[in-house]
């Protein structure tokens, strides 16, 4: 029998919903191995993905910022600050759910309902309609379960209190990240402002040269000597420039910034910078294992940890339970041939439940064993991290002392280098020394500059790798370098 027209209109329509489901199926994965996979749904996502931004703020490119206030800014404003703290906050109020089972449940039903039907007597069918109208609360309380709510709970708190130290923990590497990217770009720019000074000696020793050439009292392989060493000069100023960039760029992404702000930090020259170390590496170690948020929050999972065997110690004894649901009915009925009736009551139930476990195939054994194995684990753990902890303050402590130690022979190569370039590039002046030693003197006074410099920085350096080792980055009266 052929099929009549809404039938045909119904298949229709069944087999396009058809192909359009297996077109959007087909869109999920890429039609074959050798192209890239391109479809409307990632068009979707990358649209989305360019809807998201964290909050925006504005840097000042003519101000000169200290380190305090790019910390600040970068603590506001870097995305990983936002994810820790949202973390922290989701575990809080896992707390506060795992809290609320000390409380009983409460619950309110409405319910209205209609009922027609046929009832047979004797021999005949009567209609019958009944109309319900039910108001009832369900109140359920666990009377006391041997420990399993307040394990939980115990866990749920400690585990609020990891998140916070991750949240602290994720502060002072954020502070630390902002410190290295601050001290690299000062290094670079001080290293641009020893390179063009070497630019310059080079160009003055080539412009002696020359003048000399001219007054016959040098050779052309002077002179072409003196313009290798300018154009080396140049090149290593040209390296600089990148590196300072990078460092920039480096800088702007702590900041959560674009890497195209231009940020001024002051030079290094103007930094204080300390001669020594007041405390022993022993009470730098100890400072650390006192506050070192890492550390903490491995503490913390201890606690939660042992929350989980309390909970799991709880499932070998019974839990007692009360549940009250009073219920206030009103019923409508009406019969065939007969008037409408109504009755009101109050109605409910009360029930005590006593639930326990009597066998399970050692599955609560099992869950106890590997809650306090969690636990142990957990213990180690920390014993590992107070090693590594230990391990960090005494490495920073030792490139502490070799950076004061670098900086005390930059000051003394620098001071020797100037005086050795000056008395050389004087004697080429009055014929006694050759090119030679003057382009070495420069080369010795340009590498000087350099090491000058990066003394400055390691120093600095070091001082925030201590401070980020032994965890004063995020302490309230910690002085940042």
């Amino acid at each position: 029998m052929p099929f009549s027209n809404p039938t045909r209109r119904r298949a229709s329509i069944f087999l396009l919903v058809l192909l359009d489901a297996v077109a959007v199926s087909a869109q999920i994965v890429a039609p074959s191995p050798d192209h890239a996979w391109q479809s409307p749904a990632a068009r979707q996502i990358r649209d989305e993905a360019n809807r998201i931004h964290g909050p925006a703020f504005d840097i000042d490119p003519t101000k000169t910022y200290m380190l305090a206030e790019l910390i600040d800014l970068a603590e506001m404003h870097n995305p990983e600050t936002r994810l820790a703290w949202e973390r922290a906050r989701a575990q809080l109020a896992a707390w506060g759910v795992a809290r609320s089972e000390l409380y009983p449940t409460l619950a309110a039903i409405a319910l209205v309902q209609a009922d027609r039907s046929e009832v047979l007597l004797a021999s005949r069918f009567f209609r019958q309609t009944v109309m319900t109208f039910e108001t009832a609360l369900d109140l359920n309380y666990t009377v006391f379960d041997f420990g399993a709510r307040s394990g939980r709970i115990e866990a749920a708190k400690a585990e609020a209190l990891a998140a916070n130290f991750a949240f602290n923990d994720t502060h002072r590497r954020v502070i630390y990240q902002v410190e290295q990217g601050y001290y690299r770009l000062q290094n670079a720019a001080g290293q641009e402002d020893a390179a063009r000074a070497s630019l310059a000696n080079a160009q003055t020793v080539q412009k002696a040269a020359e003048d000399r050439l001219k007054h016959g009292l040098a050779t052309l392989p002077d002179v072409l000597e003196a313009r290798a060493s300018t154009a080396q000069a140049q090149y290593d100023l040209q390296v600089i420039l990148g590196l300072q960039a990078i460092a920039r760029g480096d800088l702007a992404t702590a900041l959560a910034v674009s890497p195209t702000i231009a940020i001024r930090v002051p030079p290094v020259y103007e930094a204080s910078i300390p001669d020594s170390i007041a405390e022993t590496v022993d009470q730098a170690i100890g400072r650390a294992l006192e506050q070192r948020p890492d550390l903490l929050q491995q503490v913390a999972e201890i606690r939660a940890a042992n929350g989980q065997v309390k909970q799991a110690r709880a499932l070998f004894y019974p839990a007692f339970a009360v549940r009250a649901t009073p219920s206030l009915q009103s019923l409508y009925g009406l019969q065939q041939t007969l008037p409408w009736a109504h009755t009101t009551d109050l109605t409910g139930q009360l029930d005590f439940t006593l639930s326990w476990t009597v066998f399970d195939g050692g599955a609560r054994r099992y869950n106890l064993n590997r809650a306090e194995d969690t636990v142990r684990a957990a213990e180690a753990q920390v014993n590992v991290t107070r090693d590594r902890i230990a391990n960090e303050i005494w490495a920073a402590y030792s490139n502490l002392k070799t950076a004061f130690g670098q900086r005390q022979a930059a000051i003394a190569l620098m001071d020797a280098a100037t005086l050795s370039y000056a008395a050389a590039l004087e004697s080429y002046n009055y014929g006694v020394r050759n090119l030679l030693d003057v382009t070495a003197a420069q080369r010795v006074l340009a590498q000087a500059r350099s090491t000058d410099v990066t003394a400055r920085t390691q120093v600095l350096a070091a001082l925030a790798d201590l401070a980020f080792a032994a965890g004063d980055l995020i302490q309230p009266g910690a002085k940042r370098p």
